[in-house]
């Protein structure tokens, strides 16, 4: 089956699709920096880099969907105006875009539609014709009368991702089609954060602001370690990070924020006390999947980000010690996100980059199971 992906970022939802006879032919992102690793890790899809709202890209959206006999388009718009993690603007632009995706699928009529984001989309409104209109509502004004549309609200920790993501998904079916695509049955175990890296050797942070020899003193096993993680992967390897943030974090037991501990709280440089929100400076769980995945997910002073640790014992000070005083490496974000440890993601791509644009995707292990659906 042909498939047209739009807002296609660097293609993290589609790692799957081509193993299970999804054929990716034409992918449109805005971004250029985000349009040329696309092409690099799908060098056989036709990307058409461009805003979707300019008339030039739109049509030869529409023309190349004609043409290719598109049979599904997947949709994954930006959620930043939506998101809870974002500004929530009222009428933010990048709601509207919803309405050259209605287009789009009106004059391609591809056989499916795949349209996700979170679930604050289903209760969105945006401006239409001098009024206020629910998303979902206007969707199915516009394209109810060609398609089935199955709307769910869904977290992927439901479907083997070991990691807490809901989603708002439509599946649309066009009229003239025996199948009626659904979501997936609910699978019945949880895939917890022991599962996915609960395997892996302890890894310790670089300390940026402190010397080689204190950094030894700090963790006299670093550089074994750090040679052990790039033996497993080339993406394993910590954010640099700064001595006084680690060093609570040591002390910071397993599901726990630093804001609750009774001596070693998070501090500001000039030693004041940081004030912020407990899901900051807080380790994640051993034994539930991991909280979302955000774009910034390299400092330990952001949401949830910091590794759980493992109990060392206590020091001299009889301070109890804590493994992994660091945020996730990369490589971990990826096993969180099933993305496959093959996928071709060229060397010398930016970490910080990547991780960004990784933590925007949603789960491809879940679009796999989704898609399969129209496969069996």
């Amino acid at each position: 089956m042909k498939c047209m992906s739009l807002f296609s970022n660097i293609g993290v939802s589609e790692a799957y699709l081509d193993k299970i006879g999804i054929e990716v032919v034409v992918a449109n992102e805005l971004v250029k920096r985000r349009a040329n690793l696309y092409s690099q890790i799908y060098p056989r899809t036709n990307m058409i880099c461009g805003d979707i709202t300019d008339p030039k890209i739109f049509n030869k959206l529409i023309e190349e969907g004609i043409r290719q006999k598109i049979n599904i388009i997947k949709v994954t718009p930006p959620c930043q105006g939506m998101s809870n993690a974002g500004r929530k603007r009222k009428w933010d632009p990048r709601n509207n875009l919803i309405i050259p995706v209605i287009n789009i699928i009106t004059a391609v009529r591809p056989k499916y539609a795949f349209l996700e984001n979170v679930p604050t989309l289903l209760l969105t409104k945006i401006p239409y014709k001098g009024e206020e209109i629910l998303i979902p509502n206007l969707i199915r004004y516009k394209l109810s009368r060609y398609y089935h549309i199955n709307v769910y609200k869904i977290d992927t920790k439901d479907y083997s991702v070991p990691q807490f993501r809901g989603r708002a998904i439509m599946l649309f079916t066009r009229k003239d089609q025996d199948r009626i695509w659904t979501i997936p049955p609910k699978d019945k175990k949880i895939v917890t954060m022991e599962d996915a890296i609960g395997s892996l050797p302890i890894v310790d942070p670089f300390v940026k602001d402190i010397s080689c020899g204190e950094l030894k003193k700090l963790f006299p096993k670093y550089y074994e370690r750090k040679e052990a993680a790039r033996r497993i992967s080339k993406w394993h390897n910590p954010p640099h990070h700064i001595k006084r943030q680690v060093e609570i974090m040591m002390r910071t037991p397993t599901g726990c924020t630093a804001f609750n501990n009774k001596k070693h709280k998070p501090i500001k440089a000039n030693g004041e006390l940081v004030r912020g929100y407990k899901n900051t400076y807080k380790r994640q769980n051993w034994d539930t999947p991991a909280y979302t995945v955000t774009m910034d997910n390299r400092k330990i002073s952001s949401q949830n980000n910091v590794h759980p640790g493992r109990y060392l014992g206590k020091n001299k000070r009889n301070e109890e010690l804590y493994s992994d005083p660091r945020a996730l490496t990369l490589y971990e974000i990826m096993k969180i996100m099933t993305i496959p440890d093959n996928w071709s993601v060229p060397n010398n791509v930016s970490q910080p980059f990547l991780r960004s644009v990784i933590g925007e995707g949603i789960p491809p292990l879940f679009v796999k199971k989704t898609f399969q659906e129209l496969t069996r």
